[in-house]
């Protein structure tokens, strides 16, 4: 218990010829050196009456005969000198001893109020690190590497899509055509008694021949688009439920979908997707930044209806293939839909995904629309006007609403009964999004003569655009141009 325990001690022996002995004082010296505390000593002094040395000197008897000492008592000096050096030898050892037990086992004997002090002071001091330690265990958050129960639940309502469809290409005043597919990734947002609700992005699945949907358990089903938004980059497709198994039905779930509103800088999250086509992988990294506005490739910034037009970004590999897979927070709910399209492939550590606080009311918006099927080429509808892109330059320079500018309305056209006319602007098509001729036209493939629909048209009133909802249904091309 106690280190560098030092005891010295001495006497002194005045010889005479009675045999009678004085002893000097004993001094003890004793240092403590002991955990917790520091350059603390204590000294104590004690009488004693034994000596260390002992000298002997033996006079002779008065008398005429004997002039010197005898040489037998001679020598029996000698031996009992050395008894008595030996005897008083063996007792300072016992009592030195038994003094250093005491003070090993700290019986107290020399405890002062100063050795109180410092004891209560240490304690104390042991008593404030342990509450400041706990108080500051409080505030750490704990990062969970390992994500794997994270991914365990949520994959069931991940997954893949190929997009097969149809390329075409003008060689030398030649047409060719090409059958071609592309993949994506895809989350199970709803269930309905019929049809189970995928979202993804508006690239990932439109101008589709045909899409394939490939579930956890690997089985493989067809989908049909509900409903797309070119401006945000989101479509929500369906698969009928009867082209399920009953294992496939109990293998998947529904993802839950969380906010996007409460996201810190250096926040983790995890990315799911079927990157390059080869399935379902995950990639995790940190929230890098937040309301990035970033511009499309197809020139939007996802303004429209006053939404934030912001994304996500975040280190977590997004590559080919992971656009409309899901970006997740550590509880395992979607917090975005990440799309490769935003911000392009020519850097790394910088990928995008559409904040689900964004997202969330266009979805809940798309899944609301009929499930569409594309139709034969002969029996798409006809609207019956000539036009011309807004462009966002032109949009800019003559501060219009970018869409399909009404150039002429046909006379007894499918528009004109309608209510459009010239100088209007087109911007939605039965509540999909409409900013160029390429957008009107791959969404018309999915209605068919007769078919009725919304269509939004900004119209110029005092100066100003206001916008106006018309009903149009759908006539049948002329024969001249067909």
């Amino acid at each position: 218990m106690y280190e560098n325990d030092n005891f010295s001690g001495y006497g002194t022996g005045n010889e005479n010829t009675t045999g009678t002995f004085s002893g000097a004082d004993l001094n003890e010296t004793r240092t403590e050196n002991s955990y917790g505390y520091e350059n603390h000593s204590t000294t104590q002094s004690a009488a004693g009456s034994t000596n260390g040395y002992t000298t002997y000197q033996m006079g002779g008897t008065t008398g005429s005969n004997n002039t010197e000492p005898k040489k037998t008592q001679k020598h029996g000096g000698y031996f009992r000198k050395a008894m008595v050096s030996v005897s008083l030898g063996l007792f300072f050892g016992l009592f030195a001893g038994i003094g250093f037990y005491a003070v090993q086992q700290g019986t107290g004997m020399f405890t002062t109020s100063t050795d109180i002090a410092v004891v209560d002071e240490i304690a104390s001091e042991a008593t404030t690190e342990s509450t400041q330690s706990a108080q500051l265990a409080t505030n750490v958050t704990y990062v969970e590497s390992d994500v794997s129960n994270v991914v365990e639940k949520v994959m069931p309502a991940m997954v893949s899509i190929v997009n097969n469809f149809t390329e075409t290409a003008n060689v030398f005043g030649q047409q060719y055509t090409q059958e071609e597919a592309a993949s994506g990734s895809g989350i199970i947002v709803g269930k309905t008694d019929d049809e189970l609700l995928i979202v993804s992005n508006n690239h990932v699945v439109e101008s589709a021949d045909t899409l394939t949907v490939t579930f956890i358990d690997g089985s493989e089903a067809q989908a049909q688009v509900k409903g797309l938004d070119s401006d945000m980059d989101l479509a929500v497709i369906a698969v009928s439920l009867n082209d399920l198994s009953d294992d496939t039905k109990n293998a998947i779930t529904v993802a839950t979908l969380g906010s996007s509103d409460d996201l810190k800088l250096g926040e983790p999250v995890i990315a799911i997707g079927n990157a390059l086509g080869y399935g379902q992988s995950v990639t995790n990294g940190i929230v890098s930044a937040l309301n990035r506005e970033i511009t499309l490739e197809n020139g939007s910034t996802g303004l429209e209806n006053g939404s934030t037009g912001t994304f996500i970004q975040t280190n977590a590999a997004i590559n080919p293939g992971n656009s409309g897979g899901a970006l997740l927070n550590m509880n395992g709910e979607v917090i975005g839909i990440n799309s490769n399209k935003i911000g392009g492939t020519a850097v790394e550590g910088m990928g995008y995904a559409i904040p689900i606080t964004s997202a969330s009311p266009i979805i809940a918006d798309l899944m609301e629309r009929q499930t569409r099927t594309k139709v034969a080429e002969d029996e798409v509808g006809y609207i019956g006007i000539s036009l011309r892109e807004v462009t966002s330059q032109i949009s800019q320079m003559y501060n219009m609403p970018e869409g399909i500018y009404v150039v002429s309305v046909e006379e007894g056209s499918a528009a004109a009964n309608a209510g459009i006319m010239k100088g209007d602007i087109i911007t939605k098509f039965d509540g999909s999004s409409i900013s160029s001729y390429s957008d009107l036209q791959k969404t018309l493939q999915y209605y068919a003569v007769g078919d009725s629909v919304t269509v939004t048209v900004q119209r110029p009133q005092n100066g100003e655009y206001v916008s106006i909802e018309l009903n149009l249904t759908l006539g049948s091309r002329p024969a001249s141009q067909k």
